[in-house]
């Protein structure tokens, strides 16, 4: 247990030692070796169990997710292609993908029981009223992202809609983080003004 405390932590055995480079520990997993998956394991579970944490919040889960994420980094360490990131961007992405799904299973779990509530409560028109205004809100929303520009767009669904951080779509557009942020901010006064919040 408090082996897998440290990992999570992200506290080298040894600080002494260089940080090892995680393409090239992905290149060796491929390979299937084995010491190279415990020195990956070392370098990103750290990183991994934080990004998971902000998404997931549940501390056992985030656990159970991380652990998912470092499985499919050992089935999967081939897939990583250097001309598509670095590493570190890929293992995130990777970790985000199976946090958000997390997520999406225990939010349709509690929608589920959610919809069987309001049905046995609900009047028709209810339900048909809701539906209408939430498509309604929906279809605004995706009309105003319409209206940004390519950059904005990407960078605004990539922060609010898949949880990453200013520097994560940095890296994973190729762009400057001050661009990204600058766009950003353009992007969501233009999303206020076309949606009508009040300032």
């Amino acid at each position: 247990m408090a082996e897998r405390a440290r990992r999570l932590s992200g506290v080298p055995d040894t600080p002494s030692e260089p940080a090892p480079d995680p393409a090239a520990l992905l290149h060796r997993v491929a390979r299937g070796d084995e010491s190279a998956f415990e020195r990956l394991y070392d370098a990103v579970s750290g990183p991994v169990f934080g990004l998971v944490r902000r998404i997931v919040r549940d501390p056992a889960q985030s656990e159970e997710v991380t652990q998912e994420v470092m499985l499919e980094l050992w089935r999967t360490a081939a897939r990583y292609s250097p001309d598509r990131g670095s590493a570190m961007t890929w293992v995130m992405t990777l970790a985000h993908r199976r946090a958000v799904d997390r997520v999406r299973s225990a939010q349709s779990a509690t929608d589920r029981e959610d919809r069987a509530h309001r049905q046995e409560a609900a009047r028709p028109f209810d339900e048909v009223a809701e539906q209408v205004s939430t498509r309604l809100e929906y279809e605004q929303v995706r009309r105003c992202l319409g209206s940004l520009t390519e950059l904005q767009r990407e960078s605004v669904e990539l922060a609010y809609y898949k949880g990453l951080t200013y520097r994560e779509v940095s890296e994973l557009l190729g762009t400057p983080l001050g661009t990204i942020k600058t766009r950003l901010r353009d992007g969501l006064i233009r999303m206020r003004d076309c949606l009508g919040v009040a300032r």
